[in-house]
């Protein structure tokens, strides 16, 4: 029968002693970014029922897409459409058995990051 008087020692890895990796924050992050991306594309597509619902609807719409707030969104889906499509790539690797020990890993990771952030600005650079 286990032990159920552990004395004063936690359950489980506990926030205080926790030591986030690049492997874990990144899969927490693509996971977010795909989430993000369902919104961004809910506005895209509202966006494009307004356009052919009427002028009004549309004026309306395109204000918002067009506001700060629309141009932060915008910007920041870029990046989570390239941050998404490069850990999608990572778990494709994971599939075929290759890079699965913990410091090529890593290195994918923060490899991933840069990467995700140097052609974001590419893209807005360039389009």
């Amino acid at each position: 029968m286990a032990d159920v008087n552990r004395g004063n020692r936690p359950l489980s890895p506990h926030l205080q002693i926790y030591r986030p990796q690049w492997t874990s924050m990144s899969s927490i992050v693509t996971r977010l970014t795909g989430n993000a991306l369902i919104v961004a594309a809910l506005m895209v597509v509202w966006w494009f029922i307004a356009l052919a619902t009427g002028p009004e609807a549309f004026a309306r719409a395109d204000g918002f897409v067009r506001s700060w707030f629309g141009d932060l969104v915008m910007f920041l889906s870029v990046w989570a459409v390239w941050y998404h499509l490069i850990f999608g790539v990572r778990h494709l690797i994971w599939d075929s058995g290759r890079m699965l020990d913990v410091e090529a890993s890593e290195r994918f990771a923060m490899g991933g990051v840069i990467a995700s952030v140097l052609l974001t600005i590419f893209v807005v650079i360039v389009l």
